[in-house]
């Protein structure tokens, strides 16, 4: 596949695998607890080209970049705020260089864990954090950016600002919602699937999405809502393996490939375009999530 625009592809009518966990491999890699899994980029970069190389061995159209707590106000907690237009371009880079010419590399931009509206951080500040870093990525060969895991639509929309004045990438939006109710979602601010649907497309996002927070099955009726007020832009879940159970002290995703496997028609039916997985998923997830998305 030649590497046109996502949004592109997807007006082809193609649905998208994107790829999976990230943190789950970098745990069973040797990442320690309380180590900067950013770092690594720099530290054990075998181990990012590793991750990256699995889920497109798997058959990923696209992966992500080790770069989650790439910001300003993530890294300081380790000492690197200094360094961080050179730990995302080397998440970039590492990721680009695994995914191969016909596959997309998306930059994952977390929350910056500053609140708003707690006047912990001003607007101008988030605005230059997330310039800074999406911009490094950009200049370490990523095709878009995906600002993920929101809970917060101020925080949100400055990111997509910052992406869309700042970069050429195309810019990927979404939230994590925990059901409140039957049928009903919201973040832990509030804003419910809708409510930030429409605000990300007004402010410019090419493909809006939910990850995290919830398995496939709960993922259907977010992304069903999502799509009754968008009707020509993409939509991204990731969803997780299942909902996380404590066993024999650990947290455990008990979904299994099988289990996603029979999700993944309704998830399509329901609006999703590009489908991969969030906490708890394996390459073998996004293999069987492939394997349908090519039935379909």
């Amino acid at each position: 596949m030649n590497r046109t625009s996502i949004t592109t592809a997807i007006k082809s009518g193609k649905i998208l695998v994107s790829d999976g966990a990230w943190g789950t491999f970098l745990l069973q890699k040797g990442l320690k607890a309380g180590e900067c899994p950013e770092l690594w980029n720099l530290t054990h970069p075998d181990a990012i080209r590793e991750i990256a190389r699995s889920y497109i061995n798997a058959g990923a159209n696209m992966i992500e970049t080790n770069s989650f707590g790439g910001t300003s106000f993530k890294l300081e907690h380790y000492g690197l705020a200094d360094r961080v237009s050179e730990i995302n371009e080397e998440a970039a880079r590492l990721s680009r260089e695994e995914a191969g010419n016909g596959n997309w590399v998306i930059g994952s931009v977390g929350p910056t864990g500053k609140m708003l509206l707690m006047e912990e951080v001003t607007r101008e500040e988030l605005y230059d954090a997330f310039k800074l870093q999406i911009s490094a990525l950009e200049k370490g060969g990523a095709d878009a950016v995906c600002i993920e895991t929101m809970i917060d639509l101020d925080e949100a929309l400055l990111a997509i600002r910052a992406a869309k004045e700042n970069t050429r990438l195309e810019v990927i939006c979404t939230f994590t919602f925990d059901a409140i109710s039957e049928n009903e979602y919201r973040t832990m601010m509030g804003i419910a699937p809708a409510e930030a649907a429409v605000a990300c497309k007004n402010e410019g996002a090419d493909i809006i999405g939910t990850n995290c927070g919830n398995g496939l099955k709960n993922m259907i009726n977010i992304v069903a809502q999502m799509r009754e007020v968008l009707l020509d832009i993409p939509i991204l879940v990731h969803a997780n393996a299942g909902l996380p159970e404590i066993k024999n002290g650990g947290i455990v995703y008990p979904e299994t490939p099988e289990q996603m496997r029979a999700l993944v028609p309704q998830i399509v039916a329901a609006g999703a375009n590009i489908i991969g997985g969030c906490c708890g998923t394996t390459p073998e997830h996004i293999r069987v999530i492939k394997e349908m998305a090519n039935e379909l």
